[in-house]
């Protein structure tokens, strides 16, 4: 019997594996695709550090599925962690409702039954499901110490069923200022480092961005601050954690930043993930992926391609869904793309 992508979706959305407590979505995929005649692979993803927010305790693994013996020429993948909060699957004539419905839960769906017509073609097909991509591609850098000698690999992400042409990277910045705590009252016995943080984030924001022609700026988002003690205590210390979507090579993005800042606060940079260009398939209708994919950390898996059903612009959102006929259409798109890869 074929498999049924909006039955198989709405199954995943209803597994809670917001990033680092994906255990969940792991076992049911593992024993999924066990009964569907794959042989599975589960590959273990350790836990961040304690101190990182939203961390678990439970195990993580990677699921690797490939029919018994084979070497895959082409390797569908994309990831089981959502972002917070979570939220279980609701449904109308249409659309499908729910945290992962587009990202990437409606994805792994008709990547599995793209997958089971792939294979009963006889192409050699690869499934890969990792865990960590909302945070830190911690799966996908796992998974690379594991290829599977296969020569393609077809990420998916939500790209409204278009070929993307280039993706863009990803650059986290932490920012770390230091102060001196005192009586509100006597602010001159004290330092702030709001204050500071607050000054180095302005400049940051009129900082000039690199700009690619074809692609666009680069971009940045101030996601999280937090600092001091109280309102009537100078505040000792403050931090900011900022992610910049990249258009070319970080370097002189970063060194911008440190001079910027100067001696107001510490600089770090927790994850670099390159931009990513692409080449054009067939008559398949293109985009440009302003976000940043697992791809620049699954360089071992062969030629990237990204592809997938839904829209980027409701993923993350409290009004995340997938239309029914888009996810029916990438079960087509993955296998059409499949065939014109392994025929050239």
């Amino acid at each position: 019997m074929a498999i049924d992508p909006i039955q198989l979706t709405k199954q995943l959305v209803n597994i809670a594996s917001t990033t680092y407590h994906e255990s969940l979505a792991g076992d049911f995929l593992r024993e999924y695709l066990t009964a569907q005649r794959y042989a599975v692979e589960c590959m273990a993803v350790s836990q961040p550090d304690q101190a990182t927010p939203g961390c678990g305790e439970g195990e993580r693994f990677n699921v690797y599925a490939a029919l018994p013996g084979i070497t895959p020429d082409v390797v569908l993948s994309t990831h089981m962690d959502t972002v917070p909060p979570y939220f279980g699957c609701t449904e109308d004539d249409e659309f499908l409702y729910g945290r992962g419905t587009c990202d990437a839960k409606g994805i792994i769906a008709a990547q599995v039954a793209a997958a089971d017509r792939l294979r009963e073609a006889g192409v050699k097909v690869g499934l890969l499901f990792v865990v960590g991509e909302e945070r830190d591609s911690a799966g996908a850098r796992v998974a690379n110490d594991h290829p599977k000698g296969s020569r393609f690999l077809i990420n998916g992400e939500p790209t409204d069923n278009r070929l993307a042409l280039a993706s863009k990277g990803a650059l986290r910045v932490e920012l770390r200022a230091r102060g001196r705590m005192a009586h509100s009252a006597y602010p001159e016995l004290g330092e702030s480092a709001i204050d500071k943080l607050v000054g180095a984030l302005n400049d940051v924001l009129a900082m000039p961005l690199p700009v690619e022609p074809e692609i666009g700026p680069s971009t940045l988002n101030i996601g999280l601050i937090e600092g001091g003690r109280a309102p009537n205590v100078i505040a000792d210390k403050a931090e900011a954690h900022l992610l910049i979507r990249l258009v070319g090579p970080a370097d002189e993005t970063k060194q911008s930043i440190i001079r910027t800042v100067g001696d107001r606060a510490d600089v770090s940079f927790s994850l670099e993930l390159p931009f990513v260009r692409m080449r054009k398939i067939g008559n398949l209708p293109t985009m440009v992926a302003k976000f940043t994919t697992d791809i620049p950390s699954l360089t071992a898996w062969g030629e990237p391609f990204l592809l997938g059903p839904g829209s980027i612009h409701v993923a993350h959102t409290p009004n995340e869904k997938i239309n029914k006929k888009e996810l029916l259409e990438a079960v087509d798109l993955y296998v059409q793309l499949s065939e014109e890869l392994v025929r050239s």
